[in-house]
């Protein structure tokens, strides 16, 4: 019986101590003094050195201070798929690459702090793999620096499976359908079709196909230089670049994006309201531009 007390205390104080922890966006991995293109370089051969699949980059905003490498593993792949409300969306992290006063910072987008966002109560029932992943992520990216500083700002726990930033603003469960059409396929291939042309003023930076399972995710560069990142960057924080960019996700004949209220207050979760504020147009106007894909 003594045991069996002392072992309810014991969850119990686990469990309280993870309710009361806070989590970043962000993982700042170190800072350098090579060039850009030395410190890509070297990113992208630590990734494919330790079994990532690197999936496509690109410079936000065009700028050449700014670059954002996606990647993915085999393992992340294929369980975030099985979370059938838009779980593929975590399917993808990104590297963020950042050049300040000569110097180049080398950042990461949080798994722990995404995918519990993403797959909320779902998290849980594949924890393992999601941690190996975290782990082994930390592991590689330790040949590049050794801060592994969280940054971006912070949320509890137990509050990111329903985030959202404040009352009345939506959830990761309040999507923006941006197109419907008559079969996956067609949808595979209008959406494709008008990222080849950058259509909307934007590009393709990444796509992943389920083709078994009707599913397929596009990261979508914003080239827009007055409504699209080069607008919205630099007023709510450039540090955050591996952010971008923003996805489509097609389920079946439908194609949705999470609201930007939601995504980027997710991202940026230090934000004030008065920063919020100066960006007000900014998630009509990236739902206006991934819908132009869709059509």
């Amino acid at each position: 019986m003594r045991k069996l007390i002392i072992t309810i205390l014991l969850v119990s104080l686990a469990s309280l101590n993870s309710i009361g922890q806070e989590l970043s966006p962000y993982i700042k991995v170190g800072e350098t003094t090579e060039t850009m293109q030395q410190t890509y370089d070297k990113v992208i051969a630590t990734l494919k050195d330790n079994s990532f699949s690197v999936l496509g980059a690109y410079k936000p905003s065009g700028k050449s201070s700014l670059k954002v490498i996606a990647f993915t593993r085999t393992d992340l792949k294929n369980t975030v798929v099985k979370v059938t409300d838009r779980g593929a969306l975590g399917v993808v992290f990104k590297v963020g690459l950042v050049k300040t006063n000569g110097k180049i910072n080398i950042t990461y987008t949080n798994p722990d702090y995404i995918l519990r966002a993403y797959l909320r109560g779902n998290y849980l029932t594949y924890k393992s793999v999601f941690r190996k992943f975290s782990t082994d992520l930390k592991t590689a990216f330790s040949s590049l620096g050794s801060d592994f500083t969280p940054f971006g700002g912070t949320v509890k726990v137990d509050k990111l499976k329903k985030y959202h930033y404040m009352a009345m603003m939506p959830y990761f469960t309040d999507p923006v359908e941006l197109g419907e059409f008559s079969s996956f396929e067609e949808g595979l291939r209008i959406i494709q079709e008008n990222l080849n042309t950058g259509k909307g003023k934007t590009t393709q930076v990444y796509k992943v196909v389920y083709k078994s399972k009707k599913v397929a995710v596009f990261g979508v560069g914003l080239k827009s230089k007055t409504d699209g990142e080069a607008y919205f960057l630099p007023i709510i924080g450039e540090s955050h670049v591996a952010a971008m960019p923003y996805e489509i996700i097609l389920q079946g004949n439908k194609a949705t994006m999470l609201h930007g209220k939601y995504r980027i207050a997710l991202h940026w979760p230090e934000l004030t309201m008065g920063t919020f504020m100066k960006i007000m147009s900014t998630p009509s106007d990236i739902e206006e531009t991934l819908k132009v894909v869709c059509e």
